[in-house]
């Protein structure tokens, strides 16, 4: 398209302030549309987006039109282009993109194009954070040996993306040691408003983590994609949407004084998951809104992947910029992002009820009603209240095995093993906690219960209570400011006489690196069967994802958390039992030390103060010295070392050709695996630590290595080599094939039980097609591109299952494989699907949106399966096989691909 092309609406481009006429925005009140006051806050950002980029060409205006016709279109499959401001990736995730965007130079390379054309076009900010293990703790110095070891096993990666750094423009890498991705969002890299070439316009982002809807608390409209979704937009591509639906959340009421941002939260989420709000917006609205802390509502947006929706939008209002100058963020910025906000009408009171927008659906929370709870204990949507913790988990130890039962024989509910620690004699039983860790971007973001959990320590220590030493305690904040409140209002020593030590700055127990509980309490756990309990104030608790050793976790406010560690277990009624019994003899309950709201918010308005923010930010350049010296090439095109078992050139580009390819009917494709209902990215995903019998570690071992320098797959995400094989490797997998939890399946054409890759890679040795059968919510969880990325490298052409999880779903697209959904009633046990067939997927030549297509059997039955390619621009990537292929032949010049 030309670049002469003008934006038709550019009419209502205006000066914000007279006295700076060069700095310009895009009136939105100036379209005269009485639409416009109607649409929620929401699409008002969707709706900028577009005016401001378009083009008549990736945008057009009537894409305009079809956003202010919202109201109307809202319920049909209406497609919008949208353009976000800014890209946001932690290295797990940030690494893949990294290693696809030098594969693709090379690609580009040598089809005699200019490399450098590969390039952010979007400013792209990558935060180190889950790099870092709990390998010590309960030691003053856990916290700089943990960051030794997350260096030395992680250099190689490290160096990686120091040259990214360099080589490409437009992205900025965070240093390991700085905080946790989306706390550093909040605190520091959020702009709101931007204000840049001479146009003020709001803030958004996507990002390659799930949990990236946590900035929506702070009014910035951001969502997780995956990593491929990703890449394409830092190269400049919109974001081709489904037009949401917007569900209205109204919150009305005070919270108790007892009541913590995660009680309310839980309730939220299990609330939202029974309403239905997959592929949706979440608003929240209402005078229960202003009783909230920006903290507070970032808690409930980041858990927005736990309810299903895409976002969870909080509209920015007065307590917002209130947070902003909490955080050390400049009175002009806090000045301009007002006045801008109020003059497009995006500015919003939450005790105003005119300006209450128009939604597809209103549900309501009074939050008097919240008590406090914790979630799980194998998912979090499923909360309990603390009152009834005992009670359920007991009902779960004898329930059948599913997401709220372990299937424990009645016989054994009350085994009990002692065991020796340390010189000393403890024993455990089933629901006795073994991991108690405060992390997670989800709470170590919110200084109410951060200090909430200072406060408990402080009281219990002063009570004569303590945390019995072989359960592993950690705290690990999400920035480096919570450590200065935490010390300043002297509430640090309490923690750690209680062993919650600073382990380090990341995601750690949260997402799996929760590292070595001792050998005596494995042994334990081992010899009893014992159905052991993790309790953490993170966001995430499937299965397999803590710890092996963990059957059981739950999610829990700080103050539960340590409460529960100090208890030992979580069968425990703390409104009638004590929670321990001192040195003194005397009983004391949950409720002699819990502390209420005013003393934290007290505390909180004391001693968290912008200069913190400002003085740990200005140096998060410096902070990690190791980092600074680490020497990296600045070469544009990396040098691939072949002995790296950490950074290998993909062969997603392989055999690339300009001509297209129509697309190919799947003749007799076997079933790799047959999967029941929330099958998570955690079970698809490598992820964790390396077992040693695994088809990784074979690899690994052949190459040279010892277990112990296995590392985790997370720090192994740049080698395809390594994912492949870890790919349906979680050990809490459940095959139908094989009835049983194990990372296996049966080799049909001989019937052979084998680890998933090596099946899948005999399968591919003869030339046979893969597919895969699933249940509801298939692909929940993060928003792991080596999900798609994974099943595409085993051979896997296919999945058909009743629902998937949003950017699941689109990073299957992403890679060339079909998602295809059972129609309204069927399932694969309606239709009498073995998945022992051979399935054929006839292809039609031309294909459109959600289209339905035969499948045939070879036993001669057939069935109709819809094709979720939801847009044309989906389709478009998967006639080129994949999102990246076709930004290389866009980006190559022509007539080279042959």
């Amino acid at each position: 398209m030309s670049a002469t092309v003008r934006n038709p609406f550019q009419h209502i481009v205006e000066p914000l302030d007279l006295k700076d006429p060069k700095q310009q925005f895009y009136n939105l009140s100036k379209l005269g549309d009485p639409r416009y006051d109607r649409l929620p806050f929401s699409i008002r950002v969707l709706l900028e987006s577009a005016v401001r980029n378009c083009d008549e060409f990736l945008v057009k205006s009537s894409d305009v039109e079809s956003i202010l016709n919202w109201k109307q279109t809202q319920t049909q499959t209406v497609e919008v282009p949208f353009r976000p401001a800014r890209v946001i990736l932690q290295d797990f995730t940030g690494v893949p993109a990294v290693v696809d965007f030098a594969a693709m130079r090379d690609a580009v390379m040598k089809l005699g194009g200019d490399p450098e054309k590969i390039n952010p076009v979007c400013p792209a900010d990558l935060v180190i954070d889950h790099s870092i293990q709990v390998d010590f703790n309960r030691k003053s110095d856990s916290l700089h040996k943990n960051q030794d070891l997350e260096f030395d096993r992680n250099r190689e990666r490290f160096q990686f993306l120091k040259w990214g750094s360099k080589a490409f423009k437009n992205m900025r890498i965070i240093p390991p040691g700085s905080g946790i991705v989306h706390q550093v969002n909040l605190e520091y890299l959020a702009r709101v408003v931007f204000k840049q070439d001479g146009l003020f316009y709001p803030d958004s982002l996507v990002g390659t983590d799930s949990h990236t809807t946590m900035i929506d608390g702070l009014g910035v409209l951001g969502w997780g994609v995956g990593g491929i979704e990703a890449e394409a937009v830092m190269l400049g591509q919109p974001i081709s949407m489904v037009l949401p639906e917007v569900v209205g959340y109204k919150l009305s009421g005070k919270p108790c004084k007892f009541i913590t941002s995660t009680d309310i939260v839980l309730t939220v989420t299990k609330h939202l998951r029974q309403v239905g709000v997959v592929g949706k917006f979440v608003e929240f609205f209402g005078p229960g809104v202003a009783q909230l802390s920006i903290a507070d509502r970032a808690t409930i947006a980041n858990m927005c992947p736990e309810y299903g929706a895409t976002a969870a939008f909080f509209p920015v209002d007065d307590v917002s910029i209130q947070y902003l100058k909490q955080t050390g963020r400049e009175a002009e910025k806090q000045a301009y992002i007002t006045k801008y906000l109020k003059a497009v009408a995006m500015f919003r009171d939450y005790t105003d009820v005119a300006q209450d927008p128009d939604f597809t659906m209103v549900v309501e929370l009074d939050l008097t009603t919240v008590v406090p709870c914790c979630s799980g204990p194998k998912r979090p949507q499923d909360r309990i209240a603390v009152s009834n913790m005992k009670t359920d988990f007991e009902a779960c130890l004898g329930a059948k095995h599913g997401f709220k039962g372990f299937q424990m024989a009645p016989e054994r509910h009350n085994t009990v093993v002692p065991f020796h620690f340390n010189g000393n004699e403890y024993s455990l039983s089933h629901g006795s906690v073994v991991i108690a860790a405060i992390t997670s971007c989800t709470n170590t973001s919110n200084p109410s219960v951060m200090l909430g959990a200072g406060l408990l320590a402080k009281k219990a220590i002063e009570c004569g209570l303590s945390v019995k030493p072989y359960i592993k305690t950690s705290l690990s904040p999400g920035s480096g400011v919570v450590t200065s409140y935490l010390k300043e209002s002297g509430v640090m020593d309490y923690l750690s006489q209680l062993g919650f030590e600073v382990v380090g700055y990341g995601c750690m127990t949260c997402i799996g690196n929760s590292g070595p509980l001792p050998v005596p309490v494995v042994e334990a756990i081992t010899q009893g069967d014992l159905v052991a309990a993790g309790i953490l104030s993170g966001n995430r608790n499937f299965e397999g994802r803590v710890h092996p050793n963990t059957r059981a976790n739950y999610l829990a406010s700080p103050p539960l958390v340590i409460a529960y560690a100090i208890a030992g277990t979580v069968k425990i009624d703390f409104d009638n039992e004590p929670i321990a019994i001192n040195c003194d003899g005397k009983a004391i309950f949950l409720g002699d030390i819990w502390p209420t709201r005013e003393e934290i918010q007290a505390v909180e308005r004391t001693f968290v103060i912008p200069s913190m923010f400002k003085e740990v930010y200005e140096k998060i350049d410096k902070v990690n010295e190791r980092w600074n010296a680490l020497d990296a090439p600045s070469d544009k095109l990396y040098t691939w070392d072949p002995k790296s078992t950490y950074i290998k050139s993909p062969p997603f580009f392989d055999g690339l050709t300009k001509k297209l390819q129509p697309p190919k009917s799947i003749h007799d494709a076997y079933v790799l695996l047959n999967l029941g209902d929330s099958v998570t990215t955690d079970h698809i995903s490598p992820a964790g630590n390396i077992a040693r019998n695994s088809s990784a570690a074979r690899h690994l071992t052949n190459r040279g290595l010892s277990p112990r320098d296995y590392n985790s797959y997370g720090s192994r995400r740049g080698n395809d080599a390594v994912m492949a094989r870890g790919t349906f490797a979680n050990i809490r997998l459940f095959n139908k094939f094989i009835n049983k939890q194990a990372p296996q399946t049966i080799y049909l054409p001989t019937g052979e039980t084998l680890d998933v890759f090596d099946a899948a890679d005999r399968y591919q040795q003869a030339g046979i097609p893969l597919m895969v059968l699933a249940g509801k919510e298939y692909g929940s969880g993060s928003s792991r591109d080596w999900a798609a990325k994974g099943p595409f490298l085993l051979g896997i052409k296919a999945v058909v299952a009743e629902s998937y999880e949003r950017i699941h779903r689109s990073n299957l697209v992403g890679m060339g494989v079909i998602p295809l959904e059972y129609l309204a009633g069927d399932t694969a046990d309606s239709l009498g699907l073995s998945g022992r067939e051979r399935y054929t997927i006839i292809m039609p030549e031309k294909l459109t949106p959600r289209m339905i297509v035969d499948v045939k059997l070879d036993t001669g039955k057939t069935f109709q399966a819809r094709m979720r390619f939801d847009t044309d621009v989906e389709l478009e990537y998967f006639h080129h096989g994949g999102i990246l292929n076709y930004m290389i032949r866009k980006m190559a010049p022509e007539g080279t691909l042959k």
